[in-house]
C-alpha cells in the first residue's frame, strides 16, 4: 500500500513539474506569439504592400501594392479581392484558384509594408536614447532593431529596465519587461522580442 501511494505520489509531482514549466514558457514566448496575431490578424488595406510566395513555383510570386479597388493581380489567377481581408484569408483564396492550374498549391502571403494604417501601425521608440524615434513597423522587426534605429542608448540609460508597451484588442495595454542590457552587452536575446504594429518602447534614465 505504502510503495502503491508513494509511486501515485510521485506521479502527481512529475506531472505538476511540467505544467510548472509549461506555464513559464509560455509566458516568456507571450509577447513574439502576440505579435504574430497581430500581424496574422491585421486587416490588409489599400497601398499596403504584399508578397505572395507559392513554394517550389517561384515564378508565381509577386510583391505588390493593394490597388484602390482593393485587388491584386497574381500570375495565372489575376485580380484577387485583399482590402479588408487578412493575410491568411487572402492567401487560402489564392490557393483555390490555383488549383486549377498547380498541383496542391502553398501559399503564402505576407505583408512587407503597411501604409493603409501608417500612422497607427508605427513602432515608437521613447526615452533615454539618442533619438526618440517613431518608425513604420517592418514584418519581423525586433527590439534590438527598433532601439538601433534610434541611435541607441544614451550615457543616461537604464537599459535593463526598459518595456514594451502593447495595446490588446480589448483597449487595454500589457507591459513587457525588456533586458536591453543583456541583448547589447552580453547576446542575451530572450527579451528581444519581435515587435508589433503600435508598440512603444520605452527606456528609463538611472536614477542618480
Amino acid at each position: 500500500m505504502n510503495r502503491t501511494f508513494a509511486g501515485l505520489l510521485a506521479a502527481a509531482l512529475a506531472l505538476l513539474l511540467a505544467g510548472c514549466a509549461s506555464g513559464s514558457a509560455t509566458s516568456k514566448s507571450a509577447p513574439p506569439q502576440q505579435a504574430s496575431a497581430a500581424v496574422d490578424n491585421y486587416l490588409i488595406g489599400v497601398d499596403d504592400i504584399v508578397q505572395v510566395s507559392v513554394w517550389r513555383n517561384p515564378e508565381l510570386g509577386i510583391t505588390v501594392p493593394v490597388r484602390p479597388d482593393g485587388m491584386i493581380s497574381v500570375p495565372l489567377v489575376g485580380d484577387v479581392a485583399a482590402g479588408g481581408r487578412t493575410p491568411a484569408d487572402v492567401a487560402g483564396d489564392i490557393q483555390k484558384k490555383l488549383a486549377d492550374f498547380v498541383r496542391d498549391p502553398q501559399v503564402a502571403v505576407i505583408l512587407t509594408e503597411l501604409r493603409s494604417h501608417e500612422y497607427l501601425s508605427r513602432v515608437r521608440v521613447t526615452g533615454a536614447v539618442r533619438q526618440p524615434i517613431s518608425i513604420p513597423y517592418r514584418q519581423g522587426m525586433t527590439v534590438l532593431d527598433a532601439v538601433l534605429a534610434a541611435g541607441g542608448i544614451n550615457e543616461f540609460a537604464a537599459p535593463d529596465r526598459s518595456d514594451l508597451f502593447r495595446k490588446n484588442k480589448d483597449e487595454t495595454t500589457a507591459t513587457y519587461p525588456v533586458r536591453l542590457d543583456r541583448i547589447l552587452n552580453r547576446g542575451d536575446l530572450s527579451t528581444n522580442y519581435t515587435v508589433a504594429p503600435g508598440d512603444v518602447i520605452v527606456i528609463p534614465e538611472r536614477t542618480f
